[in-house]
């Protein structure tokens, strides 16, 4: 652990420069103590680590000083191969980058290590995208990720949900992020704020000769996992309360965005002798839960808000006068809790992602 650990502090150094002990201490998940303790065995083990004094000081490595140890191990390899995804690679024009580092990887390994990462790769696949959906065409995507990468602003064609539908917008790209197959861009608006932009909404884009400065502290992961709880948190601005079976409970994982199947188990009351119950459904909109709550057939009944019951009302009165009930009706079938063969995941437009068109 302690060779890994001193491994790990010396690529810290070659590759992120001068550093202090507490900045090394977080990387690491260590004490400052443990810190010192590490960089004077680095020091007596000949590598030329230095150490600045003062508020902007810090420990640092010999200018020009590069070493060539890695300590790569085989699991290590092998996650490495993981990392390696051909399809959004390919989407951002980096296909054949992509192949030739991996080609390049598996030369420079031993025999061991190259065989340990070539086995992952056979037998872990990612797929991205979710099912029955196809790739949303991304013609922009390729000279987003240049203009990413050269710090460009960018002058985009936007379709956005409100009106006007159609809007121009200077951006200084910060990151693109690929969730659950769709692409999206992350970029600082000429107000100086950081927006999200679907990619497949861009109509056009002109990438310009004009660089920005990239903020030094900006954390694209961390922003991105900040910005999807705040989107999940404020999609669903209303409550419906509902009466239904215990079958039907227990089928909405299946076919219920995740966060409207856990909060509906959650405030679930306890079943009636008929094995109905009632609970809360946070939901989106009276649309958006008419068409989910249909899912459930008749084991759902809604008890508010009236608009929303009015409207199931609707549909049922029609469906009714469409199917009439045959001269021996027989009992209507209960729902199963397991899901169908080749049932299909969650459709509405929460769960195929957020439409965030500025």
């Amino acid at each position: 652990m302690r060779a890994s650990r001193l491994v790990s502090l010396l690529l810290l150094l070659q590759t992120r420069g001068r550093m202090t002990a507490q900045e090394l201490a977080d990387a690491l998940e260590v004490s400052v103590r443990t810190v010192y303790r590490d960089v004077e065995s680095l020091g007596a083990a000949g590598v030329p680590v230095y150490a600045d004094r003062g508020p902007a000081g810090g420990y640092r490595l010999l200018e020009g000083y590069r070493t060539r140890l890695t300590g790569l191990t085989a699991p290590e390899a092998e996650a490495l191969f993981l990392a390696g995804m051909p399809g959004p690679a390919a989407d951002l024009g980096l296909g054949p980058v992509l192949a030739a580092a991996e080609l390049k990887l598996l030369a420079a390994l031993p025999d061991e290590l190259a065989d340990r990462g070539g086995r992952a790769r056979q037998r872990f696949h990612l797929d991205a995208p979710g099912w029955f959906r196809n790739p949303e065409p991304t013609p922009h995507l390729t000279a987003l990720a240049r203009a990413v990468w050269e710090d460009r602003l960018v002058e985009v064609r936007y379709r956005r949900w409100k009106t006007p539908r159609e809007v121009t917008r200077l951006l200084a790209p910060l990151g693109v992020v690929l969730k659950a197959g769709r692409w999206y861009l992350v970029a600082r608006t000429g107000d100086e704020q950081v927006r999200t932009y679907r990619v497949g909404a861009v109509l056009d884009l002109v990438v310009l000769d004009e660089r920005f400065d990239r903020p030094a502290d900006f954390d694209l992961a961390g922003f991105w996992q900040e910005w999807t709880d705040r989107y999940e948190r404020g999609v669903y601005r209303a409550e419906a309360r509902v009466r239904l079976t215990v079958a039907a409970l227990e089928f909405m994982p299946y076919v219920f965005p995740p966060a409207m199947s856990r909060a509906a188990r959650a405030a679930a009351g306890e079943p009636d002798e008929h094995g109905w119950l009632e609970t809360t459904v946070p939901i989106e909109s009276v649309k958006h839960a008419h068409v989910e709550l249909l899912k459930l057939g008749a084991e759902v009944e809604v008890l508010a808000p009236t608009e929303l019951r009015e409207r199931l009302a609707v549909t049922a009165h029609a469906l009714a006068r469409l199917y009439p009930s045959p001269a021996s009706a027989a009992p209507a079938p209960t729902t199963s809790s397991e899901p169908a063969a080749g049932a299909s995941e969650p459709g509405s437009p929460t769960a195929a992602g957020p439409d965030v068109r500025r």
